[in-house]
């Protein structure tokens, strides 16, 4: 059974650390181009390549075979594919039958053949383990996803942690399906019956449904996630008739106040459900803990009919929240003469000193090429002394010593220059747990309560004298002393007042 839950580990949770075959990576480009890859080991050459599968990118080709068995963040150099024919036959010379059949079963282990990779000149990507982060930024949208600055913020302000059990209404894209995943995650379930935990997701559309059940299954997640079609404003959140018995919610709807009567611990008193009166009432959320809701809701007017559902159905701290995402630049602004001439450099002087000699030295540099011209040099020639556009990779400081480049310059902060939009209203709220009789009675006797007397309030200046006498008293003698004298003062005066 060990190795069994060992096999099934998602790469998201554990990818080890190296590539494997027939699990997912990411491609790093750039910082903000990245490539989703089911890796493949090839056992021979496919679509004409006759290096196997290949991911092509704007930087180049690379094989699979260059991508396997290699340390995560490793960086891949591109390769020279071999592309063949690309499934077109050698034309034959007429008049030329030849053995057909030898050749076709030549072809056929030629095509068998996996070539080895050449490495290429140029071009170079970076293979890293998929995480939800990186996922997010990668994944085919189908929806509006729900980005790493908002989902971080969710699933910490609806206390998702190890064994934690969330529903969520929308799948979509799953941005946030695999985040919560991760969040929630403290072992696969052996069985049915074990509780660890899960995401209970839900998605109305039949076609993002499919494609979420193949992701999921693909990515290892399965044990982890259950994925059910279904239109949560009418059927509600039940699971096979079941409550998920969940502590946290996620609601990615167009209108969720319509599926909020659904997560009550009580029947609602609604028109809808009166008609239901028969049925016993299953409440999908776990009764012996407070619940957290998060919506996700992009238009205010969406939030204003939310909350109003909430507040008639028991919901408390009511709350909405805006995350406004702002990326930071960090660099070294490089100013300077002696820079080198590189991106980001600007040649210009740094300080009034280097931009008088540098003056100096264009002026004394012009004077001896007058002195040369009138001397009957060849004025229409460029000489040494004329050109003054000596920056180049000077490595070197004024006095010789060398310096180090990416040392240079003043480390500068800077936002980006594009603001970013709105991307959603976010409304918290908590549910509380209901207590029966039974419940409160068994909590009163184990936590007695009405009869204290020692609580902050209660005692007397006197009363406290007296009580830190009895705390105190043997542990210091100058103490005791002290406060016995400070309580007799003490009475000495209200019998005075008396």
């Amino acid at each position: 059974m060990a190795a069994d839950t060992i096999k099934r580990v998602s790469p998201f949770l554990d990818s080890g650390p190296h590539t494997t075959p027939g699990t997912l990576a990411i491609v790093a480009l750039s910082r903000d181009n990245l490539i989703p890859v089911y890796l493949q080991d090839s056992k021979g050459a496919h679509d004409g390549y006759a290096e196997g599968v290949v991911v092509n990118t704007r930087y180049g080709s690379f094989p699979h075979s260059t991508l396997l068995n290699v340390p995560w963040g490793s960086q891949i150099r591109a390769s020279n594919v071999d592309t063949g024919s690309r499934g077109r036959k050698r034309k034959r010379p007429e008049g030329d039958a030849g053995d057909a059949a030898g050749e076709v079963n030549r072809e056929d282990a030629a095509a068998n053949a996996v070539k080895q990779a050449a490495t290429a000149s140029s071009g170079f990507v970076h293979i890293l383990p998929p995480t939800p982060e990186l996922w997010t930024a990668s994944l085919p949208h189908r929806t509006q996803v729900v980005y790493t600055p908002d989902y971080s913020y969710v699933l910490h302000r609806i206390r998702a942690r190890p064994g934690t059990r969330i529903i969520e209404a929308g799948s979509g894209s799953g941005s946030f399906t695999h985040a919560s995943a991760r969040a929630v995650y403290n072992g696969y379930p052996r069985d049915g019956s074990e509780r660890k935990g899960k995401v209970f997701s839900f998605e109305y559309h039949e076609t993002r449904f499919e494609k979420m059940k193949n992701e999921i299954l693909g990515h290892g997640l399965d044990g982890l996630v259950q994925l059910t079609h279904r239109d949560v404003y009418k059927d509600g959140f039940l699971v096979d008739g079941e409550s998920p018995e969940a502590e946290s919610i996620f609601l990615d709807l167009p209108a969720p106040w319509q599926a909020l009567p659904h997560l009550s611990r009580s029947r609602p008193q609604t028109a809808e459900f009166a008609a239901d009166g028969e049925k016993p009432w299953v409440s999908p959320l776990n009764p012996k803990k407070s619940a957290y809701i998060c919506t996700f809701s992009p238009c205010i007017e969406q939030v204003t009919k939310t909350v109003s559902a909430m507040r008639r159905l028991g919901w408390v701290n009511i709350e909405m929240v805006e995350i406004a995402n702002r990326r930071l630049q960090v660099f070294r602004d490089r100013v300077g003469l002696h820079i080198p001439t590189e991106r980001g450099a600007n040649l210009t002087p740094a300080n009034v000193g280097e931009a008088v000699a540098r003056l100096a030295e264009i002026e004394e540099r012009f004077k001896e090429h007058s002195k040369a011209s009138r001397s009957g040099g060849n004025s229409s020639t460029p000489t040494a002394a004329m050109d003054v556009d000596t920056n180049g990779d000077v490595m070197a400081d004024a006095n010789g010593a060398p310096y180090k480049i990416w040392k240079e310059g003043r480390l500068i902060t800077k936002g980006e220059p594009e603001v970013k939009t709105h991307t959603s209203y976010l409304v918290f709220a908590v549910l509380p747990r209901e207590w029966s009789a039974e419940e409160e009675e068994a909590a009163f006797k184990r936590w007695p309560c009405g009869g204290e007397e020692k609580v902050i309030g209660s005692l007397n200046k006197q009363a406290r004298r007296e009580e830190k006498i009895r705390i105190h008293g043997g542990k210091n003698k100058d103490t005791k002393k002290k406060v016995e004298k400070d309580v007799e003062a003490e009475s000495k005066e209200a019998a005075a007042e008396a």
